[in-house]
C-alpha cells in the first residue's frame, strides 16, 4: 500500500483512548485474550490427557510418541500462520481472516470437549491449527496497521498487546487445568470453547467502531483470472493429499513418527522458501529487499529461543508433574499450573519493559542487541536446571522454586524478543508481503517446536544434566554470535530502529 493509503487508515483509527494507545488496541486486546485462554487452557491439560490411563479418563497414548505429538501440534498451530496470511494478502484481508479463524478454533474446542478418544483428539487438532494459523497473524498485523511507521508508541502498543495475551494464559491454566484434573478433562476443554465465543463476541461487537479501516483491505488480491488458477491448485492439491492419506496410512508408511520427521522438514523448509519468494518479487523493492537480509539472522535467533521457550509446555510439564514436589508451603499444586507462570511473570514486568522503552527513547538499544540478549537469558533458563539434577541427583523430588525460576529467566527473555519482534515485523515486512511476513514471524516459533519434535525424544531424568545445559549452551552462544554482528544486521534495517 502506498503512503497515503496507510496515512488514512491511521487516521480512521480513534487514536486515544486505551492506556494513551489507540482504541483498537481494547479490541484487538481482549479478542486476543480470549483466543489463548482456549489455546493455552486445552495446552495445559492436552498433554496429560494424552498418556494418561484410559481408566483416568485420559486417552492411553505412549508418554514420548504424547510428547512429539506436542511438539508437532504447536508447530503446525504457527506453520498455517503462512496460510493464513496468504488468504489475509490475497483474498479476504485481515478482519475477516481473523473471524473465520475464530470460527475454526471454537469449533475445534468443541470437539476436544466430546468424548470420542483419538478420533476426536485429531479432529480438534485439525481445526484448531487450522483456526489459529487464520486469527493469531493477522491480529498482530492489525495492530501494526494503526499506528504510523514514526508513531513512538509503537513498541508499547505492542508490549500492551503482549499483556493482554498473556493474561489470557495465565488464568487459563487455574481455571481450565483445574477443572480437567481434579473432575474431568472433557469438561475442562469445553470451558476453553466458550472462551473463544467470548472472544468472537467482543471482536464482532466492537471492531467497526475501533479498529475503522484497519485490517479491512487486501494489500496484494488476486485478480479473477489468479483466482481461477489458484482455486484449481488447490483443489488439485487436496485430491493429491486425500489419495496420499488413503494409500499411506493402512499401510503403515505415513505413522506418528514418520509424519513428525515431515513436519520437522517443512519447518524449516517453508520460510526458507519464503524469505526466497519475498526476496525475489518484483513487488519488493530495494530498500525492502535489504530489510528482508537483515530479517534473516532475527528469525533464526526467534527460532533458538521458541525452541526453548515453548518446551515448557511439554519436557518443563512432564518435570512439573514427575520430578517435582506438588506442595508449596502446605499448599497443594496442579501440575497445569505451573503454565501459568509465564504469563503472570509477563504480566508483570511487560509494564516495565514497555515503560522502559519509551523512556530510553533513542537511547534504547537495537532491535538485533535486544533479540541477542533475549536468546541468552533463554539458555540461562534452561541451565539453571542442572544445579537440582547435580545438588540432589534425579531420584528425589524438587523445590518447585527451581521451574519458577527457570519461568522467570525464559521471560525475561521473551520480554526482549517477541513483543520487540512482533513491532520489528511490522516495520520490516515489504508492502506487497505485509500479513504474510507476520505469518513468517510466527513461522519462528514453529521451525522451533519442529526441531522440538526431535528434540523432545531425548529427554530423560537420568539423561537430564546433558539435556539442559547442552540445548541452553547453544542458545547462549547463538545469542553471542548475533550480538557480535548487530551493528551490521542495523545497516541492512535501512533505518528501522
Amino acid at each position: 500500500m502506498g503512503k497515503i493509503d496507510k496515512d488514512k487508515i491511521v487516521q480512521s483509527v480513534p487514536q486515544r483512548g486505551f492506556f494513551g494507545q489507540p482504541k483498537g488496541l481494547f479490541t484487538l486486546f481482549f479478542t486476543e485474550f480470549w483466543e489463548r485462554f482456549s489455546y493455552y487452557g486445552m495446552r495445559a491439560l492436552l498433554l496429560y490427557y494424552m498418556y494418561d490411563q484410559l481408566f483416568n479418563g485420559g486417552l492411553g497414548i505412549d508418554k514420548d510418541i504424547a510428547t512429539s505429538i506436542m511438539a508437532i501440534y504447536g508447530a503446525l498451530v504457527y506453520m498455517t500462520g503462512v496460510i493464513g496470511g496468504w488468504i489475509a494478502d490475497r483474498l479476504l484481508g485481515t478482519q475477516q481472516t481473523i473471524f473465520y479463524g475464530g470460527i475454526l478454533i471454537m469449533t475445534g474446542h468443541i470437539v476436544l470437549a466430546l468424548p470420542i478418544g483419538v478420533t476426536g483428539l485429531f479432529l480438534s487438532m485439525f481445526f484448531i491449527i487450522l483456526g489459529t494459523g487464520l486469527l493469531k497473524p493477522n491480529v498482530s498485523s492489525v495492530v501494526g496497521d494503526m499506528y504510523s511507521e514514526k508513531d513512538i508508541r509503537r513498541d508499547s502498543g505492542f508490549s500492551i498487546f503482549y499483556m493482554g495475551i498473556n493474561m489470557g494464559a495465565l488464568i487459563a491454566p487455574f481455571v481450565v487445568g483445574t477443572v480437567g484434573q481434579e473432575y474431568n478433562y472433557h469438561l475442562g476443554f469445553s470451558l476453553a470453547a466458550i472462551g473463544m465465543f467470548l472472544g468472537l463476541i467482543v471482536f464482532v461487537v466492537t471492531r467497526k467502531k475501533y479498529l475503522g479501516l484497519a485490517g479491512t483491505y487486501v494489500a496484494n488480491p488476486l485478480n479473477d483470472d489468479e483466482k481461477k488458477v489458484v482455486f484449481k491448485r488447490f483443489g488439485i492439491g487436496a485430491v493429491i493429499i486425500a489419495v496420499l492419506l488413503a494409500i499411506t496410512i493402512p499401510t503403515n508408511i505415513l505413522t506418528i513418527t514418520t509424519f513428525t520427521y515431515l513436519v520437522s522438514f517443512l519447518g524449516v523448509v517453508i520460510p526458507t522458501a519464503y524469505f526466497i519468494v519475498m526476496y525475489k518479487s518484483p513487488r519488493t523493492n530495494e530498500v525492502e529487499r535489504s530489510r528482508i537480509l537483515a530479517y534473516i539472522p532475527l528469525f533464526i535467533a526467534s527460532m533458538v529461543f521458541w525452541a526453548i521457550q515453548e518446551q515448557g509446555s511439554i519436557i518443563l510439564a512432564l518435570y512439573a508433574k514427575e520430578r517435582t514436589e506438588l506442595s508449596f508451603m502446605g499448599l497443594d499444586i496442579y501440575a497445569s499450573w505451573f503454565q501459568s507462570l509465564n504469563p503472570l511473570f509477563i504480566i508483570l514486568l511487560a509494564p516495565v519493559f514497555a515503560a522502559m522503552w519509551v523512556k530510553l527513547g533513542n537511547r534504547q538499544p537495537s532491535t538485533p542487541k535486544k533479540f541477542s540478549l533475549g536468546v541468552i537469558l533463554g539458555g540461562i533458563s534452561f541451565m539453571v536446571l542442572i544445579f537440582p539434577a547435580m545438588i540432589n541427583g534425579t531420584e528425589t523430588l524438587v523445590s518447585p522454586l527451581w521451574l519458577v525460576l527457570s519461568f522467570f529467566l525464559v521471560v525475561l527473555g521473551e520480554l526482549c524478543l517477541s513483543p520487540v519482534g512482533l513491532s520489528a515485523t511490522t516495520k520490516l515486512a515489504p508492502a506487497a508481503f505485509s500479513a504474510q511476513t507476520m505469518s513468517l514471524w510466527f513461522m519462528s516459533n514453529a521451525a522451533g517446536q519442529a526441531v522440538n519434535a526431535q528434540i523432545v525424544k531425548l529427554y530423560d531424568p537420568s539423561t537430564e544434566i546433558i539435556y539442559f545445559g547442552v540445548i541452553g549452551s547453544v542458545a547462549v552462544l547463538a545469542g553471542i554470535i548475533l550480538f557480535a554482528f548487530s551493528k551490521k544486521i542495523q545497516v541492512y534495517m535501512r533505518g528501522v530502529l
